[in-house]
């Protein structure tokens, strides 16, 4: 009996090592940009729409979002994890926008153009992870 609740206790402590090991692996930043939708579909994009600016291959279902090339300059780089507010879990930088936009975030909604158009536009607040020089 002794010996399973050591185990349970190794492992605990090991589990909320790892973690903090996550969360310690970026120093998180928070701004407000303006959000929009987007699908990967001809019309919206180009010839390739399930092909992103950094060359990465967009399928329904994954998240993702393309950045204005100015947020690029704070550190919202390729594969940079994202929270969106109003939206669940964590998204990746995946697309850059064309440089015409500022301070704007696009989230990949796959092929459902109704999802995309609920959207719309609107002010979010946003935290983004930088990666911690170890």
């Amino acid at each position: 009996m002794k010996r399973l609740l050591v185990i349970i206790i190794l492992i605990i402590f090991s589990c909320k090592t790892t973690t903090e090991n996550k969360e310690d692996a970026y120093n998180w930043h928070s701004r407000m940009v303006t959000a929009s939708a987007y699908n990967s579909l001809e019309y919206q994009t180009d010839s390739d729409p399930n092909i992103t600016a950094f060359g990465d291959s967009l399928q329904p279902g994954l998240k993702y979002i393309a950045v204005s090339r100015d947020l690029l300059a704070l550190g919202l780089t390729h594969n940079t994890p994202v929270i969106i507010e109003g939206l669940e879990g964590i998204y990746l930088v995946k697309d850059k926008m064309h440089s015409r936009w500022k301070n704007r975030i696009d989230v990949y909604m796959g092929e459902d153009v109704k999802r995309a158009k609920k959207w719309g536009k609107k002010r979010v607040c946003i935290d983004y992870g930088i990666p911690t020089d170890d």
